[in-house]
């Protein structure tokens, strides 16, 4: 198993198309397959056990949270979505507004939809750097529409919070977090997340 994410560079005569990406990651399902603004391809290596199970809490905590507001829907670490750079991103676990989400066509929706969610989660893994999720963070941020994104590194026990335009904000090891006013009366209880 890969410990940390191969990065293939293609040469500008072979860069897929957004349809041909897609593609390519529907015949490779049992990899995590994101794409940078530069055509540069990530390929990484499942989760651990343990990851895999983190983050199913976010996810679980979130989508509880999504179903009792019933304001948006919410995505798992699978789904890709395009940026507005080109690159093609999944983010851990994402939530979008229906009225946003509602924008899009049939089509768009089920491939990598052309839109950044309005609330992203990144949760770091035992073999992944820390740097590289920030920058992907950051780039999150810049994006139309989103409102907020965490980062949350288990390692050291700590959530980065990020908002557009803002500099980055960090917690030392938090019993909980909160999303207002983004995601209104979202808490994450991270006793499950740690």
């Amino acid at each position: 198993m890969l410990s940390s994410s191969l990065v293939i560079q293609m040469p500008p005569s072979m860069q897929m198309t957004d349809e041909q990406f897609f593609e390519f990651c529907q015949v490779n399902r049992e990899l995590r397959i994101e794409m940078n603004q530069f055509g540069e391809i990530s390929i990484m290596p499942p989760t651990g056990s343990e990851t895999g199970n983190r983050n199913f809490n976010v996810a679980l905590q979130l989508g509880v949270w999504s179903e009792q507001d019933g304001t948006g829907i919410c995505f798992d670490s699978s789904t890709g979505f395009t940026l507005s750079t080109g690159a093609k991103r999944s983010p851990d676990a994402s939530w979008m507004k229906l009225e946003r989400w509602n924008t899009l066509s049939s089509e768009q929706q089920q491939s990598f939809a052309p839109i950044c969610p309005d609330f992203v989660v990144e949760l770091r893994s035992p073999s992944d750097n820390l740097q590289p999720l920030k920058d992907k963070m950051v780039e999150y941020m810049k994006e139309p529409g989103v409102k907020l994104g965490w980062l949350i590194d288990r390692k050291y026990r700590r959530v980065y919070i990020y908002h557009p335009g803002q500099p980055e904000e960090c917690l030392e090891s938090p019993d909980k977090v909160s999303a207002d006013p983004a995601l209104p009366r979202f808490v994450l209880n991270m006793s499950k997340i740690w």
